[in-house]
């Protein structure tokens, strides 16, 4: 489940610190008493790196003044810290990184869930691959940065703070001195974290436009060595991989002004102290062992003030993958049930189009003022060029979109007004589009109706015309079909998903282009076993060839995102308008209307 933001939707500009905020509230406080062992171990730590400096002196102060059982305990104290230490550190790789891949596997599932749960709208504005992107490269930045922030920021922080404390101790006024570089250092180590902000954002979204690059290009093999378009795809990769290549640039640089800056920072730091001190000893107003426990513990503290300002730039990249993956999840979806949704209730199975309207965003629309019934247990067909609106008009029953004016109604329930679940329930689609998940063949016709036995899957498989394939496969119905079906023919792709639609057994059964990726034989095969599954079903079809509409109740032709006429088959050939040309064209050429281009009516 996603959780609730604090601040709404996260800015795509901003400061850090609210995307911290947001990140501890929702991912991380759940770890609370986990991340209360990390502060004690790190207290651990950062207590004993603060004890070096202190035992130095004591221990030069020993050499000085001769104090033999002094000198004996010394190593033993060293001993004490380091195994401490040291122990400490393990116990807080191991439960920080226990707690940092616990959030990052909670992160990736709300946001994977949160995209299986959006609207088609917000999923299709981004390829596939730019979102595996926000998957694997963004959460190595979160990762990365959680990493850094529950071991190097607090362990580093707190050993700081021990280290000015025995600095103060050993000589307040040297402490002073050192402490007049660090303004000077912070102010640019702060205007590098932005531009590297403003870097990692772009180079983020280059890099998913980079990964859309190659999974469209290696998907589009076949077309582009038909159409010798090596050259383009060539061309085109390196100058997105030259741009990202830019962008890391950019952000390289940007880090690589950090280890000078406090390399020069901690030697100014330094050379200070040593002019005060050293002046110092010569008065007699401090010892040799002050002087060597104070610069050790300078010298001590420059690593993790430069562990600091590294973890600036890695909090910044992370920021920006936080904002991505943020801006996301607070994208909430517009198709859902109402609260008090009740559930559909499908006596007759009639589909009424009421003035409906629909456009795709800015778009102009895609469907204007449509008034339209499908009557129940009847098969209406939908005919027209592309681009007519017949696939927008199937996807609004489902509610994979909602119409933007009108209403659809079954059996007099306004679709918006049931349950979604419900809705769907009664409702089986097949496309032309065939989508198989990587899973066995059983699994995949199960999808139809989960909890379904092994008979009925099978006699599903055999009305679509499937069984006898599935029988010739080494595995049979366990064998996988792999991503998207590829280890599938397009053909038997099909069959499969007709099976499913057969294994459903829904009342209302929606149609585009069924058949089309079968070969003759297949194809009259699933045209008799639909036929079958049609019978006393509200059936709405699309479909490019007339010959296979001829049959049903009622043929709507489309123009435009309008109806254009409605009728059977023979009234329409007798009115001599749109359908009768399409079949006139279709009788002599055996041409597909997708072809022939813009229909107008006889004159």
């Amino acid at each position: 489940m996603v959780r609730k933001s604090l601040f709404g939707k996260s800015p795509v500009k901003g400061d850090t610190l609210p995307l911290i905020r947001r990140l501890w509230a929702d991912w991380m406080r759940p770890h609370a008493r986990t991340l209360s062992v990390v502060l004690v171990l790190v207290a651990l730590v950062a207590g004993a790196t603060g004890l070096y400096p202190v035992l130095i002196k004591a221990a030069f102060d020993a050499f000085t003044a001769k104090d033999q059982r002094a000198i004996l305990l010394a190593p033993l104290f060293v001993i004490a810290v380091t195994s401490v230490k040291g122990f400490s550190l393990l116990a807080l790789t191991v439960l920080t990184n226990k707690v940092v891949t616990r959030i990052e596997a909670d992160m990736q599932t709300a946001l994977f869930g949160h995209l299986v749960d959006a609207d088609l709208a917000q999923v299709s504005r981004e390829s596939p691959a730019a979102f595996t992107q926000r998957f694997t490269t963004d959460f190595l930045f979160i990762k990365e940065a959680l990493t850094r922030l529950s071991t190097v920021f607090l362990r580093e922080v707190t050993t700081i703070i021990a280290l000015i404390g025995a600095m103060l101790w050993i000589d307040p006024v040297g402490t002073l001195v050192a402490a007049v570089t660090v303004p000077f250092i912070a102010h640019p180590i702060g205007k590098i974290g932005k531009k590297l902000r403003r870097v990692a954002i772009s180079t983020q979204e280059q890099t998913g436009q980079m990964a859309s690059l190659i999974t469209e290009s290696l998907a589009g093999t076949r077309v582009a060595k038909t159409y010798n378009l090596e050259g383009y795809l060539k061309a085109k990769g390196a100058h997105t991989f030259d741009e990202v290549r830019a962008l890391k640039m950019k952000a390289a640089n940007a880090r690589g002004r950090l280890d000078p800056l406090l390399e020069a920072g901690g030697g100014f730091a330094v050379a200070a102290v040593l002019v005060l001190i050293g002046w110092r000893i010569l008065s007699g107003e401090s010892t040799v062992g002050d002087f060597t426990g104070f610069v050790s513990a300078l010298i001590l503290a420059a690593q993790p003030i430069r562990a600091l300002g590294n973890l600036n730039a890695i909090v910044q990249e992370a920021a920006a993958a936080l904002q991505r993956t943020f801006h996301v999840m607070d994208e909430k979806p517009t198709i859902r049930a109402k609260p008090d949704a009740a559930p559909l209730t499908v006596a007759e199975g009639e589909i009424r189009f009421m003035d409906v309207s629909f456009a795709y965003g800015s778009e102009s629309a895609a469907l204007k003022g449509i008034d339209l019934v499908a009557e129940g247990g009847r098969t209406t067909a939908l005919v027209g060029r592309s681009g007519s609106g017949k696939s927008t008009l199937l996807s609004l029953v489902p509610r994979l979109y909602d119409v933007t004016g009108g209403a659809v109604l079954i059996d007099g329930q306004d679709v918006r007004d049931v349950s979604l679940t419900t809705l769907r329930d009664a409702i089986a689609v097949v496309s032309q589009d065939v989508l198989l998940f990587d899973d066995t063949v059983r699994a995949n016709i199960a999808f139809g109706r989960p909890g379904a036995t092994d008979a009925e899957i099978e006699a599903a498989a055999r009305a679509a015309a499937a069984h006898d394939f599935i029988g010739r496969m080494p595995e049979g119905y366990e064998t996988r079909v792999g991503t998207g079906g590829s280890r599938l023919s397009g053909g038997e792709r099909q069959r499969v998903s007709l099976a499913r639609a057969f294994l459903k057994n829904a009342p209302i059964l929606l149609l585009d282009e069924a058949t089309s990726a079968l070969d003759s034989e297949s194809e009259r095969l699933v045209q008799n076993a639909i036929k079958e599954l049609m019978r006393g079903r509200t059936t709405l079809v699309i479909a490019h060839r007339l010959s296979t509409v001829r049959d049903a109740d009622r043929i709507v032709v489309m123009e435009a995102g309008r109806v254009a006429e409605v009728g059977s088959h023979a009234d329409l050939v007798a009115e001599s308008g749109i359908y009768a040309r399409l079949h006139a064209l279709q009788l002599s050429n055996d041409l597909d209307p997708v072809s022939v281009g813009p229909i107008t009516p006889a004159a």
